[in-house]
């Protein structure tokens, strides 16, 4: 591989937005796509029961705009695995995905998530399957540990296994998964921040890919992990505060980046001069598409940018404006412009 490409391939997880149930989809991403163009994408995961029995392309489908997009897979059947792993490569995915970090009892009752940290060798069976299925890399993201063992070599000899089996990227959550007790919302706030021993990972397998994810939440805390590792990968706070997402491009992927152009956009703006007005514009335009092209409700697309104005005076106006359900028989545009108006009276009372 040229040392160019390798560099390339290297920088695709440098910064990524964490697959969330429920948040995650099409629509969200594209959103996500107009403020960064090199951020790394997750999907929503998607099981293999899913995709097996279900309907392959409403789980499937995805805007051109998104890439690069990766799939996340919840199984633990190496071969629906492998199978589901083909299916997300027609799909054009750059990347598969394993979720080994779940904690949720539901996904525990599928026997995948989390708990699939216990069987290391089962993991790598599952990896294995797919890589030897697919072209495209194929991705663990797992947790430090399970329930309150705090071993280092409990996850050490984990990422071994798995390695060995041909996965070559870990997207570590550096805090255990307790599989009892906690909800899926306690075990990203309870269980213990450890970045030490993500570091150690990369220490120990300097040779693999190794991201980390959990609590990072500023330009300074992304900085210092990327000192240490290769990746850093960002969970609610791009939902929360999404335009955070717009000044990655320059600062964390080198400003000439930051001058290509932004997808869809007629006008040839570029990324330099993005403002939360044009990318607003550029949502309602997609509303406007997505509601021709598959009478998808402007609302379904809207709730991903609640947080777009976050910070800004006027931004709960604006929020309560477009996500009034009153509004749903209005079009897009007009949603948008009374939402600007409220925006620019914030000191009025709420709707």
């Amino acid at each position: 591989m040229e040392k160019t490409e390798l560099n390339q391939q290297l920088n695709m997880w440098r910064m990524s937005v964490a697959p969330m149930m429920d948040w995650t989809d099409r629509h969200c991403r594209y959103f996500h796509r107009l403020l960064s163009r090199h951020a790394l994408l997750y999907t929503e995961m998607v099981t293999t029961g899913a995709l097996i029995h279900g309907d392959v392309e409403r789980h499937l489908r995805f805007n051109a705009e998104e890439h690069p997009v990766a799939l996340q897979l919840g199984g633990s059947e190496p071969a629906d695995l492998a199978h589901c792993a083909k299916l997300g490569e027609q799909w054009g995915y750059d990347e598969i995905n394993l979720n080994c970090g779940c904690p949720s009892e539901r996904v525990q009752r599928g026997a995948f998530g989390a708990c699939l940290m216990a069987e290391p060798q089962l993991v790598a069976d599952c990896v294995k399957a797919m890589v030897d299925a697919v072209n495209v890399p194929v991705t663990v993201k797992h947790r430090i540990g399970i329930d309150k063992g705090e071993s280092y070599e409990f996850v050490r000899d984990f990422v071994g296994a798995v390695s060995e089996a041909g996965c070559k990227t870990f997207v570590v959550h550096a805090r255990n998964a307790w599989l009892k007790g906690l909800s899926p919302k306690e075990n990203r706030e309870v269980p213990p921040l450890r970045y030490e021993l993500v570091h150690r990972l990369k220490r120990d397998f300097s040779h693999l890919t190794i991201c980390i994810n959990g609590g990072i939440t500023t330009n300074e805390q992304v900085s210092e992990q990327l000192r240490e590792l290769d990746g850093v990968m960002v969970g609610r706070v791009a939902y929360h505060n999404p335009w955070w997402l717009a000044s990655w491009d320059a600062d964390f992927f080198g400003s000439a980046h930051a001058d290509l152009p932004v997808p869809g956009d007629s006008k040839g703006a570029t990324r330099t001069e993005l403002t939360r007005e044009a990318i607003e514009e550029q949502m309602v335009a997609y509303m406007e598409r997505e509601a021709a092209e598959d009478a998808t409700p402007w609302s379904a697309i809207a709730r991903h940018m609640l947080g777009l104005r976050h910070g800004l005076p006027g931004a709960r106006r604006w929020r309560q404006v477009w996500s009034d359900h009153r509004l749903k028989v209005l079009p897009a545009r007009q949603v948008m412009a009374l939402a600007r108006e409220a925006a620019g009276r914030p000191g009025l009372p709420g709707l």
